[in-house]
């Protein structure tokens, strides 16, 4: 492909979070599914993002005519400070730094819930089927690094309508208990943080905090080939996930562990789907989900999902998808950037 000219600049695209870095360049010709060049980046590992991107760019050797970024953090008036790493993010600073002509913005949960408009069957693992009401809305959480939580409305215009994403911080609301295990998670959290968020729990972070709990207050005894894996582990928590759905049996403190965490994840999720009025389906997206889909499947997330009293019933119905694609994001922020001059292919939501 010849792309000498500025007529033919690309599309740089990434998803920008805690732990990673993914940047993509993009051709309207070729579209969402086939980036002319990627590369993951380790984020702790650098001072700030115009570093990756300088990178990134010298070795594609593409000319860049605009970006789009998904970042792990609300973005204000083109400016973003990023909740899990010490990067501030403005859009005219890095059009500057990057020599780019346009440079936008978006909370990764946009581009996550941009993405769900043309996500396909395989892109996707269903775990309630529901009954979706075709014109309702969707609300997507993404448990990480962070958690993260958007949502989707449907709005009717002349040419017949139109899909809107709007960007959340709902997952930095407060952590609600619902049972006195949960009350005495809250108070162990709380002797250690000022706020106790959803996040706190619904997160890796947060699957490491439960984990502790219940191994500290006994309810579960850690054996000693676990205690030698985490220790030597730089992120335990593949560990934990790992001994509990890779293991037979699992281990009981891990299963008890993740069991709390995706009850506590269902809760939160049917509270959103109640706020957005989610008739038309929830989403779960970032790393945790796919990991432990046998979980999500056969544990307690329906239970919590759907235990909210009188409207249990509307809850039964809402379908619940595991988005499996772990490059969502990152097509979310291409398809913003490829709208602008061209709709990408597959954009209908088909659920």
């Amino acid at each position: 492909m010849n792309l000498s000219s500025e007529e033919n600049a690309m599309l740089l695209a990434g998803d920008i979070g805690g732990t990673k870095t993914i940047l993509a360049l993009f051709s309207p010709e070729a579209g969402l599914r086939e980036p002319v060049a990627e590369e993951s980046f380790a984020s702790a590992s650098h001072s700030r993002f115009e570093v990756i991107a300088r990178h990134f760019i010298a070795g594609a050797g593409f000319p860049i005519d605009s970006a789009v970024l998904g970042v792990a953090g609300p973005v204000v008036n083109g400016r973003a400070r990023i909740t899990n790493l010490p990067w501030v993010m403005e859009e005219k600073k890095l059009q500057r730094a990057l020599n780019i002509k346009q440079v936008h913005l978006i909370n990764d949960l946009e581009a996550i819930a941009r993405a769900v408009t043309f996500l396909s069957s395989q892109d996707i693992q269903t775990i309630n089927r529901g009954k979706p009401a075709v014109e309702g809305a969707v609300a997507v959480l993404a448990p990480g690094t962070g958690l993260g939580e958007s949502y989707i409305t449907y709005e009717l215009n002349e040419s017949g309508g139109v899909y809107r994403v709007h960007p959340s911080e709902g997952g930095h609301c407060d952590f609600a208990p619902r049972n006195p295990l949960e009350n005495e998670l809250l108070r162990h959290l709380q002797k250690q943080f000022s706020h106790v968020s959803y996040e706190r729990v619904c997160s890796g972070q947060g699957i490491l905090d439960i984990y502790a709990f219940l191994k500290k207050t006994g309810r579960a005894a850690e054996p000693a080939w676990l205690a030698k894996e985490i220790e030597a582990a730089d992120d335990p928590v593949p560990v934990i996930v790992k001994a509990a759905v890779g293991t037979i049996p699992p281990c009981r403190l891990c299963l008890k562990t993740l069991n709390i965490f995706t009850s506590i994840l269902g809760a939160e999720a049917g509270n959103l789907a109640l706020k957005v009025m989610a008739t038309k389906g929830v989403f779960l997206g970032g790393g945790i989900p796919p990991a432990i889909l046998p979980i999500l499947k056969n544990g307690p997330f329906l239970g919590a999902f759907r235990n909210k009293g009188r409207m249990a019933e509307l809850l039964s119905q809402v379908p619940v998808h595991v988005i499996m694609n772990p490059k969502a994001a990152l097509l979310g922020a291409a398809a913003c950037g490829l709208q602008r001059t061209a709709s990408p292919k597959d954009e209908k939501m088909r659920r």
